[in-house]
């Protein structure tokens, strides 16, 4: 089950709402939204909801022990513990298969290798409780008394399965003293039906555009064509172009909108997560990109793996070490593949070049110079991003250049463009804060206008209204309906 669903949409939320509204009292409404959001991730992974439980329920327990411990050798312990375990299940589930085969290519052994499959949403809640047992550790918390609120914390359906990281300091509060406050609610419903339309309008538009242009658009002579590299070999280099631009905005749109739906569902039921995305294609750096994009993975690195690391505070060549470490876990967390390796060192060098080269300097580059040469690393590096296979990419990469022997454009990649220009233009337009901009001045408007207010009035009852149809009636027999960061 997914966010993006009319099962989710029109029957799983309404029936945890409603149940959550009637059941009033706290430890009721957390019996609610626990039975609920075991649920959810049972129906996609009926027996790892157990893996789930279990990572808590040991995590629970290195916690208590941490705290009651009188030695600071014995609290060391422990979380070195936690991490053993917590590092080692995710290293056995979602990276075991891939260090196999690589040990196979290299020495021929093992000879049968087993396919595990990779728990859904297990490198979101597994980060969510390692900071959780770390932040106990450094007494910024302290340990949750109740494993059934720290399963609450760890498998919260709004983003158990693919983000926000939550940090449990972040959402204590919310979860043992919480109050439901009807303005957040409609806050919460309008940023839900913002996010549902962005993946169900947007995202799955702009996805089905770029493999239409990149892999599966046919023409007379594709026909025949069966290999994935040989079909990209034969496309125009603007389909090429345009395509990985369309997956340049289905990432961000994809990703965005599921933070969005889970920071709206969140406000309408008393949590308040922090915010994930800040438009981080108007970002002038890449620096500034990477405090905009996937802010809470981006943070979590800086504190838990960069500062203890020693962060830039013992010399040039340890800080560079220190964000090769980074950079190179954040490749590997996004998958078990090496061009998911390829792509967290292409942002290392980015980012040490901005660092040892520009400096502070860089924050001076005339705006339009800096997001120019923001979208261009930015663009490049989701081709790295996207094909796991090299010889693909070398091809698409080829391609792109006219390297492959490849036209500059054919009949069906114009009819295509021609078809979807306004899409393009609407989608472009998304990836921006200038629809929010619009938003904000409506409503300081609305403080001296009778008119705006009004204006103001209709568009908080009428935009959530217009976007939910929108959106049911992109989902209505859609079968293209992915979301890109469940396989992370």
């Amino acid at each position: 089950m997914v966010f993006s669903s009319l099962l989710f949409v029109y029957a799983f939320l309404p029936a945890c709402f409603l149940l959550y509204i009637i059941a009033r009292k706290l430890p009721l409404r957390n019996a609610v939204l626990l039975v609920f959001s075991l649920v959810f991730y049972a129906w996609g992974e009926p027996k790892y909801v157990l893996l789930l439980i279990a990572m808590t329920f040991a995590d629970w327990l290195f916690a208590l022990l941490i705290q009651h411990s009188k030695t600071t050798g014995r609290k060391k312990s422990a979380l070195v513990f936690a991490c053993v375990v917590n590092l080692g299940l995710i290293g056995i589930f979602k990276y075991g298969t891939f260090t196999l085969l690589n040990l196979q290519h290299l020495t021929g052994l093992p000879s049968i290798i087993p396919q595990i499959a990779l728990p859904i949403g297990i490198s979101f809640y597994t980060f969510q409780l390692l900071s959780y047992v770390v932040d106990v550790y450094r007494g910024e918390v302290r340990a949750q008394k109740s494993f059934a609120l720290l399963l609450l914390y760890a498998g919260l359906f709004h983003q158990c399965i693919a983000g926000p990281i939550v940090r449990y300091k972040d959402v204590e509060r919310d979860i043992t003293s919480r109050v439901v406050r009807v303005p957040e609610i409609g806050r919460g419903i309008t940023r839900f039906t913002v996010g549902l339309a962005k993946k169900a309008v947007l995202a799955n538009l702009c996805g089905a555009l770029s493999d239409t242009l990149i892999l599966t658009q046919t023409t007379a002579a594709d026909a025949a064509v069966t290999d994935t590299l040989a079909l990209i070999s034969t496309r125009p280099v603007l389909a090429l172009w345009v395509g990985m631009l369309m997956y340049m905005f289905q990432i961000y749109l994809d990703f965005s909108a599921y933070s969005d739906m889970a920071i709206g569902m969140g406000l309408t039921m008393g949590f308040h997560y922090r915010e994930n995305f800040n438009y981080p294609y108007t970002a002038k750096s890449v620096t500034d990109f990477w405090r905009r994009w996937h802010i809470s993975l981006s943070t979590f690195f800086r504190d838990y793996v960069y500062i203890p690391l020693g962060g830039n505070r013992k010399g040039a060549a340890r800080t560079y070490f220190n964000l090769f470490i980074v950079w190179l876990l954040t490749g590997m967390w996004h998958g078990a593949s090496w061009n998911y390796i390829l792509w967290g060192l292409y942002f290392f060098v980015l980012l040490s070049l901005e660092k040892a080269i520009f400096g502070k300097k860089i924050d001076k580059i005339p705006a339009v110079l800096g997001r120019i040469y923001l979208l261009i690393a930015v663009y490049f590096g989701w081709v790295l991003f996207k094909f796991s296979d090299f010889n693909v990419m070398l091809g698409v990469l080829r391609g792109m250049f006219g390297l492959n022997g490849n036209a500059l454009t054919d009949f069906e990649t114009e009819t295509t463009l021609l078809n979807y220009v306004f899409f393009m233009i609407i989608a472009a337009v998304s990836v921006t804060p200038l629809m929010k901009k619009l938003g904000e001045l409506i409503s300081r408007g609305a403080a001296s206008s009778r008119f705006m207010r009004g204006v103001n009035a209709v568009l908080q009852i009428a935009l959530p209204i217009i976007l939910l149809l929108l959106s049911t009636i992109c989902l209505v027999g859609d079968s293209y309906n992915p979301f890109l960061y469940f396989q992370f």
